[in-house]
């Protein structure tokens, strides 16, 4: 099981609030949310309450400064956060062009960097989760913006978490068994700044350069 701690000071300072479950509306426990630190597993946070908007996977690390983390304007940028349990068995999705599982169709069962290249797809508007833990991705080869998909019926970008204009997506992964995360390194050490932007590769990450995964945007 996981297990996440939010403190309202960046650097792991002021009140803080311990999970190992869901939290919808984490301002319920804190006035704001600045740092964080993940003692086990992996967490999805989200920068608005009901895990909507802006996304970001965590992994056992620490994480000294949301703000930078989730690349937004406020201090208490994470509202929400989700726990994922590491799947065991066969991973299954069925993704569709358009809202409520119309036009083409295609079934996954493994990771696609690129929906474009492999089906001529440009962009998924619904899908049907199966089994497994998903990340979708808006650029290919699993770089920029994400959103996390559990099993369930999606029948729209809003029920992915995110509005019909918010991004469009260009890459699927499985999220996998955490035994290559490498050992723990604070991720105020791997930011790396092109354009504007703090960027971490997640290519470089799932290889065992960094120790997370994680894309912040502009600021």
């Amino acid at each position: 099981m996981g297990r996440i701690i939010f403190y309202e000071d960046r650097n792991f300072q002021g009140r803080s609030y311990e999970t190992s479950s869901d939290c919808a509306e984490l301002t319920s426990y804190l006035s704001r949310c600045s740092s964080c630190r993940v003692e086990s597993g992996c967490f999805m946070v989200y920068e608005r309450s009901n895990y909507m908007g802006h996304q970001m996977l965590v992994k056992r690390g620490e994480y000294p400064d949301n703000q930078r983390l989730m690349g937004m304007s406020m201090s208490d940028c994470i509202r929400s956060c989700r726990m994922i349990p590491m799947h065991r068995g066969p991973f299954r999705m069925r993704i569709y062009e358009r809202e409520n599982f119309g036009g083409q169709m295609y079934e996954l069962m493994d990771d696609c960097d690129s929906i474009m290249d492999r089906y001529r797809m440009s962009n998924c508007m619904s899908c049907h989760v199966m089994d497994g833990h998903w990340l979708m991705y808006e650029q290919p080869h699993y770089r920029g913006r994400m959103m996390y998909l559990r099993p369930g019926e999606y029948r729209s970008m809003r029920d992915m978490g995110m509005g019909p204009m918010d991004m469009r997506i260009g890459s699927i992964r499985r999220i996998m068994e955490q035994d290559d995360v490498p050992e723990p390194r604070r991720v105020q050490e791997l930011y790396e700044h092109v354009n504007g932007r703090y960027e971490v590769d997640e290519h470089e990450a799932h290889h065992g350069h960094v120790q997370t995964v994680l894309f912040a945007f502009n600021k």
